[in-house]
């Protein structure tokens, strides 16, 4: 998947409020623009203020990450479904590192696993925003995100939660500093990867999006392979190796769980994502002719 511009997610409908001041919080949340609070930073233990700014919208698609802005502002929101009920908690601050099995620092970010429902929801909206993005002039887009972003939600934390038969990470790229940040403030990209044997009859793994030619009976005498998909970056946080690095950390990953090659979708007009995959080492997979009619093309990296 191409990367994307992207707004900052809506949270699911029912979020819980602070005890006792619900009104006064869902008023302040649909009607008035606001900061994060002041914080404590850890160099020095002075307060300082997350220059991320949040602004609120009510209803209308948010000024946030768009692709027509290239600023850091954040913003919150308005619910997704009424009757959709979640504990997501924006406010949260983000997890040390320390929580994530994987991880990779590179400048001022740091990619890593994904470890709270927020941030599995931030990465459900990020491609949401990738998915629609050629499509901001249809009035019902916002709608058609949340849909979108809710189900792969749902959908991200059921593959991640498996046990058996492959093994699913969602990494997540967010700012590294000195300020506690909030969740919502921090990431600014996404991936998955899968590790897994081969499928009886499977060669290579199947296209995103396409029914499945094969039942789901692994051969575990295969050797096991990765597969990166839902490759997303912010927009205005491209250009630092956010991409590169969170597809290195992959590899690593897939590796560390016994894969031998990692495999990945490309569109064959996407010009900048081709040029990503080579410099990392990916190459182009013969498939003996196999779907000539699409416009994706398989590229592995390994031996």
């Amino acid at each position: 998947m191409a990367t994307g511009a992207v707004t900052a997610p809506p949270p699911l409908a029912g979020a819980r409020r602070g005890v006792g001041a619900r009104g006064i919080l869902h008023r302040r949340l649909a009607a008035s623009p606001m900061k994060d609070e002041s914080v404590i930073s850890t160099n020095g233990g002075n307060e300082e203020m997350v220059t991320d700014s949040i602004n609120v919208a009510r209803g209308l698609s948010p000024p946030g990450l768009s692709s027509s802005l290239s600023n850091k502002a954040s913003v919150v929101p308005t619910p997704l479904l009424p009757n959709e009920p979640s504990d997501l908690r924006f406010n949260r601050l983000r997890p040390s590192i320390d929580e994530s099995k994987y991880k990779r620092l590179f400048g001022c970010y740091v990619a890593r696993e994904a470890v709270i429902d927020e941030e599995y929801w931030i990465a459900a909206w990020l491609r949401a925003e990738v998915h629609f993005e050629d499509q901001s002039g249809n009035c019902y887009v916002e709608s058609f995100k949340r849909k979108f972003a809710s189900q792969e939600f749902h959908a991200l934390k059921k593959r991640c939660s498996k046990q058996h038969g492959e093994k699913y990470i969602c990494f997540v790229a967010v700012k590294n500093d000195d300020l506690r940040r909030t969740v919502l403030n921090s990431v600014v990209g996404t991936l998955d990867v899968c590790v897994r044997h081969p499928l009886h009859g499977e060669k290579f793994p199947e296209e995103p999006g396409r029914p499945s030619l094969h039942c789901r009976i692994y051969q575990p005498d295969q050797p096991k392979f990765g597969y990166l998909t839902n490759v997303c970056v912010a927009k205005y946080a491209r250009r630092q190796g956010i991409a590169s690095n969170m597809l290195l950390l992959a590899i690593d990953a897939a590796r560390i769980n016994g894969a031998e090659n990692i495999y990945i979708h490309v569109h064959k007009d996407n010009l900048p994502a081709w040029s990503l995959y080579n410099q990392i080492g990916f190459k182009m997979v013969d498939q003996d002719g196999a779907r000539h009619a699409s416009d994706l093309c398989l590229l592995s990296f390994g031996s």
